[in-house]
């Protein structure tokens, strides 16, 4: 519900914050005190079109700010986390307009589309009046209202519309592929005997690179390492001229060892190095040696696989999947009718499954609309609407299948007997379309509406009996919903758990000679609303008579 209400420099408006809770709220003021303007600043807020005529004179901006209290699974909580909007904690919707006519919103303190503020704010509140424009009667939603008053399972229509559209799309890719795969049989056969003649495997180019690269690489290097290793340990090795060397010096070594030690020492580690170069030249020849056929027979598998990538136009990784889809192209062919044929029974079945499920749907919305027409025509008489009659129109295609089922749903009034019925829209009066609306959400309640409520001078041209029925009607559905009342009729403010009044003052602190104006909204005690009760019926002057019959207004709705 809304809980807080906060305007900024907005005509009149200087600066006002009201907040609001649960039940039924009233407003009421002298004609002309701002009540239209304190909807207009509503419905910025809610993302209504924005005007730079709403700035305050002299001012180059003005800013509304409504903040709602929401349960967790609420509809606008999903939206805001539609649009990655944080919804933790209340729901504040804002919008700055500009002089210039520019407007920003936000959401959270989110800067978003106006789009965005519109479709938020249509989930939190409704605002019904004398005027198209605000009265949030969209005939596309009827349908889902009349499903949700009955109870209608239209989610089973969808599941079946799903589950025929599933089958539709396969039947049609099946024909699309048997008819392509006829096409192109003969190239079909040739690509596929000569993909399964190649045998690709993915994956196999890189391992076949880099086995061809090692041993190219072999190649060039094992020359080099035959010469190293004849160098070390072939005819032109040191090794025994050096190990002639080192017996020689050994045997001389007990007549001078300090003299011959040092060269045996060296004489020996030379030969061990040599020894251990021997050893790694060698495990580098055995590592470079290669079968030339072998790499003829790679080279060749590696050609033959990117000339086909070439010729198909694919990478070569992908000659496998292409082996397997041409294959399943001409088993398509091959067996494809039989495919195609249970295609079609599914097809057909799935279709079937959705018209009795549609049918069924159907049914049960002519009767939840019989319902629906004689609860809110129920309501109509006390409206001072006894010679009107509501209609739910329902009219079937089954040439028209959709996932909502082929019924198109539109609420009708016939306003008088003899007088042709039509939509509420169109046929309604102003007055008319405000209490029809209000007889409405009465029998609808809190199926399908959002959780706030704000009708605008509904009761305009009622009195008595009349007006006194619209506020019990009014307190009624405030049991269920949020419910703000702009009013002129004292049963109807009589009638509410929170009265706000409505007037101009001269702006708080203002310099001298500043005559200037600003809308105020205050709520009243009890005391004060009885006052302002027997001015509504009274008019400009009070009398004790007005003050008495007050006093029984409140104390009967009490």
């Amino acid at each position: 519900m809304l809980v807080q209400l906060a305007i900024r420099d907005i005509v009149l408006i200087d600066r006002l914050d009201i907040p609001f809770g649960p039940g039924l709220s009233v407003l009421t003021g002298e004609t002309g005190a701002g009540k239209s303007i304190l909807l207009d600043a509503f419905s910025l807020a809610l993302g209504g079109r924005g005007d730079g005529g709403l700035v305050r004179h002299g001012e180059d901006r003005g800013q509304v700010t409504a903040v709602f209290d929401l349960p967790p699974a609420h509809p606008a909580r999903a939206l805001a986390r539609q649009h990655d909007i944080p919804d933790d904690g209340d729901l504040i919707l804002r919008r700055m307009q500009f002089a210039d006519g520019r407007t920003r919103a936000f959401v959270n303190d989110q800067p978003v589309s106006v789009q965005v503020l519109r479709s938020i704010g249509g989930a939190l509140v409704e605002i019904h009046g004398q005027h198209d424009d605000r009265a949030l009667v969209d005939p596309g939603a009827h349908r889902a209202l009349l499903d949700a008053f009955g109870g209608c399972d239209s989610a089973a229509v969808a599941e079946a519309h799903k589950a025929w559209k599933t089958a539709r799309d396969a039947l049609a890719a099946q024909q699309a592929r048997i008819d392509a795969a006829r096409k192109e049989a003969d190239f079909l056969t040739h690509a596929a005997a000569e993909l399964d003649k190649l045998a690709p495997v993915a994956g196999e180019e890189e391992e076949l690179a880099t086995e061809r690269q090692r041993m190219m690489a072999s190649e060039k290097v094992a020359g080099e390492i035959n010469e190293a290793h004849d160098a070390v340990a072939g005819h032109g090795s040191p090794i025994e001229t050096l190990s002639a060397a080192l017996r020689r010096l050994e045997r001389r070594g007990v007549q001078a060892p300090e003299l011959v030690g040092p060269s045996v020492k060296a004489l020996d580690d030379a030969l061990n190095a040599l020894e251990t170069a021997r050893q790694v030249i060698e495990e580098a020849q055995r590592a470079a040696d290669f079968d030339p056929r072998v790499l003829e027979r790679t080279e060749e598998r590696l050609f033959a696989l990117r000339a086909a990538a070439r010729k198909y136009n694919v990478a070569v990784d992908g000659l496998a999947a292409l082996r397997q889809r041409f294959r399943g192209d001409l088993e398509s062919l091959e067996h494809g009718e039989e495919h195609l044929a249970a295609l079609v029974a599914q097809t057909e079945a799935a279709e079937a499954a959705y018209v009795a499920a549609a049918r069924a749907l159907s049914a049960a919305r002519r009767k939840a609309g019989k319902a629906l027409e004689d609860a809110v025509n129920a309501e109509l008489p006390p409206l001072k609407l006894e010679r009107a009659r509501f209609i739910v129109q329902i009219d079937a295609d089954e040439a028209s299948r959709a996932a909502e089922g082929f019924d198109r749903v539109e609420f009708w009034v016939q306003t008088n007997p003899g007088t042709r019925p039509g939509p509420l829209m169109k046929v309604a009066s102003g007055g008319e379309l405000s209490r029809f609306m209000l007889a409405l959400k009465v029998v609808l309640a809190d199926k399908g509406s959002a959780p706030t409520l704000v009708f605008d001078e509904i009761d305009s041209g009622a009195g008595g009996a009349v007006a006194d029925a619209i506020g019990g009607r009014l307190a009624r559905l405030s049991e269920r919903v949020q419910v703000m009342a702009v009013t002129h009729a004292p049963q109807v403010a009589a009638r509410a758990e929170r009265h706000l009044l409505i007037s101009k003052k001269p702006i708080d602190n203002a310099p001298a000679g500043d005559d200037r104006i600003a809308t105020r909204v205050l709520p009243i005690d009890q005391a004060q609303r009885r006052e302002e009760i027997a001015r509504m019926l009274a008019g400009a002057v009070i009398t004790d008579e007005a003050r008495a019959a007050a006093r029984r207004l409140l104390e009967a709705a009490d």
